[in-house]
């Protein structure tokens, strides 16, 4: 298969993107390069990723229409994985519009590029952020998401919204993933795990928010990647049993399908420090702080829909994946 991975120099799509050269397909990764975060360890990710069969990598902007639409016209994919985003929650505070321009209207010229070339299935990446003031345990794909806490969030609700109107107008089979606190090898600067892991060797101390009070369904990239890659062979189907007196927001008549995919096993902020601490081999310095603005105390994933439908469930445990970690942290920097 020829496919389109957004987001290609990112943390998911350098992943994404290694493993269906494993198995054999060609792709095409588009990525603008920017400097949300050090812009030379996406430049390193795709020097892994260049001189590999099937490989092109595209330096361009997904808000830019011209350029997306013939991209989409002159190569004709067969699937489109699209994860490039602004991300981070906090940074919506100071710079909302780089949300709008990238979120929003980079998504719509890639629902219009597969809506105009006959794309076979789009899976696009949502996030366990939509939950926002949601409450009940685990996070279901069943519940309505209509409180968010942040721009980003209410950038990737708008993402599934359209996303079903293109699936709903045009029958373009659309999976929407909501990804829960990815972490692993080659991972981004700010998240967690890697400022922690680069404070803690640099004997700096941690800043630790909502003072420790809080849980996240940790999940780790081997395990997304996989999820990922069952979905997209997965063309969405409409269900047939749908109704519009009960909507289920997680499928249509429509083919649309939305999934978690969380380690369904939420681990304690408190916990998460001492697996890294336990990895690195020294203790951290700790500065406990409030709950920040935009800011969900827990997560928890409930993944039932996945394991069902496409017969998978992330299992890597939370030490095993942050040894890796920091092995991969080590070697990176030396």
């Amino acid at each position: 298969m020829k496919f389109l991975v957004t987001g290609a120099a990112g943390f998911i799509g350098f992943h994404t993107t290694a493993r269906l050269l494993d198995r054999g397909d060609s792709v095409i990764g588009v990525d603008n390069v920017n400097s949300y975060y050090d812009p030379k360890l996406k430049e390193a990710r795709v020097a892994q990723l260049d001189g590999r069969n099937g490989f092109s990598f595209r330096r361009m902007n997904i808000a830019d229409v011209a350029a997306m639409t013939e991209l989409f016209r002159s190569e004709r994919f067969d699937k489109v994985i699209h994860l490039a985003a602004q991300a981070g929650v906090r940074y919506g505070l100071e710079n909302p519009n780089a949300y709008i321009e990238s979120n929003i209207v980079g998504t719509q010229n890639i629902l219009e590029g597969c809506r105009h070339t006959d794309v076979q299935h789009l899976v696009l990446a949502s996030s366990s952020s939509v939950y926002g003031a949601n409450t009940a345990m685990p996070f279901s794909v069943h519940d309505n998401v209509d409180h968010p806490l942040s721009l980003y969030a209410a950038t990737k609700k708008a993402n599934e919204l359209a996303a079903h109107a293109y699936a709903h107008l045009y029958r373009i089979p659309i999976t929407a993933l909501r990804f829960f606190t990815v972490y692993g090898p080659w991972g981004r600067p700010d998240m967690a795990l890697f400022k922690f892991t680069r404070q803690i060797l640099a004997g700096e101390p941690i800043e630790v928010y909502n003072n420790g009070h809080h849980a996240r369904d940790f999940t780790y990239i081997d395990d997304i990647v996989e999820g990922v890659l069952r979905t997209a062979d997965r063309n969405a189907e409409p269900n047939p049993k749908w109704s519009g007196d009960k909507p289920d927001p997680a499928t249509s008549t429509a083919p649309y399908r939305l999934y978690n995919i969380g380690n369904n096993n939420p681990v304690a902020l408190m916990d998460f420090i001492a697996a890294i601490e336990k990895a690195v081999g020294r203790d951290a310095k700790k500065i406990f702080l409030p709950l920040q603005p935009g800011d969900v105390v827990k997560t928890f994933a409930d993944v039932d829909d996945l394991v069902r439908d496409v017969g998978f469930k992330p299992t890597t445990p939370i030490d095993e994946g942050i040894a890796r970690f920091v092995d991969w942290y080590r070697s990176y920097y030396g």
